[in-house]
């Protein structure tokens, strides 16, 4: 064991499947009305983006210690965020705080966002410009056209379905600097320079702060935070304008309360991800949805970027160059940050030993898989040794064991091919535990979730080679 294996913290422990099934039979029969193992995910299933191509997820957030600059950061789960560019935009004066990001029509990314401290009147929301998400360009801070206008916070895009680019803004008049109401200010024209008249988003009310607003079918779904009660509420409408009708208040979601900066993604698997600022507890949350916002997983923090990263929104994109590997073909999976050792199969476990050309040809064979489509996915894959036998997780650990044919197999058996930390590694995520990853720890693979760390990275990275 190397000291950079032998020095890691301990992990965090994940209950085994046989610790939740018997945890499952003591609970009352009313605790399993959804189907579900307490501690599992469900329903909830990755998904792959088509061969060759990525799903990236980008935020530009300012920082908890300065809110005078933002860096970029990209993910491609979701989940698990890398620095891009830090201090990648200043704008040239004032601050820079609840920065959304969109990707517009002409190829550009835009930032819109709060021009000053949370203490000082701020009556302008500011715009900035990239065509990389690296390099920023200032264009202008505009004054929110309302008279007597104290404070204009938290611009946040909506692209309508007719196309209509908005920015949904919360403000608050010089008569009560405290108390906030939705407006919704509409581009006039496509190089976002010009905007059409405030107008309140009806419904929601006053001291409402943070509004989010995403659109499914015909139905405008909001999640403001309510600025009396400190919850994210809930709220629908058959108009972006309005009149919305509150649904869900209080702890209704089980996020907690001293949380705001709502923002939603839709994922690759068709679920709804919500990324929420825990102010009061000075972390940065996620909470999934698989039903159209009515349950949703237990919040969890961001690995990594908790604690670093204040209020932001996120954009996802499919692009180009993503990880590609041909199926009916035999490989050999070399470590990313241990260039001598390789997936290995050891009485049905997998390992990452030492392997080289002078190794015996059983060890060398053991070191050889057949890539195949994913048994519960074809976009995704699965691996077979000599005799058959699967690679799969079971109590998180890599294993091989026959195809009985079911589906809880099939599932534990695929995987979705991330991008990999060294040119030509890939990452393998599992398709049942999205966000977790086969890594080695030990020199043994497991699937474990990812903890922000470049380590981990390297560690769930792999490179595909000839076969041994």
């Amino acid at each position: 064991m190397t000291t950079a294996d032998r020095d890691r913290p301990d992990r965090p422990f994940t209950p085994s499947r046989r610790t939740l099934l018997r945890a499952m039979a003591a609970l009352p029969a009313s605790a399993l009305v959804l189907g579900e193992l307490p501690g599992m995910h469900g329903t909830a299933l990755a998904a792959a983006p088509p061969n060759g191509s990525a799903t990236r997820y980008t935020i530009v957030p300012f920082l908890n210690s300065d809110d005078g600059t933002v860096n970029v950061y990209q993910s491609d789960d979701a989940t698990d965020f890398r620095l891009v560019q830090s201090s990648a935009y200043t704008p040239p004066s004032n601050r820079i705080r609840d920065a959304g990001i969109l990707k517009h029509t002409d190829g550009y990314y835009y930032i819109t966002y709060t021009t000053h401290t949370w203490q000082d009147p701020s009556t302008t929301i500011g715009f900035a410009r990239s065509s990389n998400r690296v390099n920023w360009t200032f264009l202008y801070d505009y004054t929110v056209p309302i008279a007597n206008l104290s404070r204009a916070w938290a611009p946040e895009w909506f692209v309508d379905g007719d196309g209509s680019v908005n920015v949904i803004v919360s403000c608050s008049t010089t008569n009560d600097e405290w108390i906030f109401t939705p407006y919704r200010l509409r581009a006039t024209n496509s190089s976002l320079t010009a905007w059409g008249s405030p107008v309140a988003l009806s419904g929601i009310g006053t001291n409402h702060i943070d509004t989010f607003i995403v659109r499914i079918g015909s139905t405008y779904h909001a999640f403001p935070k309510n600025e009396t009660t400190k919850y994210i509420e809930y709220a629908t409408a058959s108009s972006l304008s309005g009149p919305y009708t509150i649904h869900r208040t209080g702890n209704w979601a089980g996020w907690g309360g001293t949380r705001e900066g709502p923002a939603l993604i839709q994922l690759d698997n068709g679920g709804w991800r919500i990324f929420f600022d825990g102010y009061g507890d000075s972390s940065y949350y996620y909470s999934d949805s698989y039903d159209t916002f009515a349950t949703w997983t237990a919040p969890k923090k961001l690995p990594g970027i908790s604690g670093t990263a204040r209020h932001f929104t996120v954009i996802r994109e499919t692009v180009s160059g993503g990880p590609s590997l041909p199926t009916g073909v035999t490989r050999s999976f070399r470590s990313a940050n241990f260039s001598t050792r390789y997936w290995q199969e050891q009485s049905s476990l997998l390992n990452l030993p030492v392997v080289s050309s002078s190794s015996s040809a059983a060890e060398r064979q053991a070191s050889t898989f057949t890539v195949a489509p994913g048994l519960a996915d074809s976009n995704g894959f699965s691996f077979r040794n000599a005799a058959g036998n699967y690679l799969r997780h079971w109590d998180f650990r890599a294993r091989f064991d026959p195809n009985d044919g079911s589906s809880v197999f099939a599932k534990d058996a695929t995987y979705i091919a991330r991008t990999g930390t060294a040119s030509g590694s890939i990452r393998f995520e599992s398709y049942n535990y999205p966000g977790h990853y086969l890594r080695h720890y030990n020199y043994e693979l497991r699937v474990d979730p990812p903890d922000g760390t470049d380590i981990f990275r390297q560690d769930s990275s792999f490179v595909p080679v000839t076969a041994l």
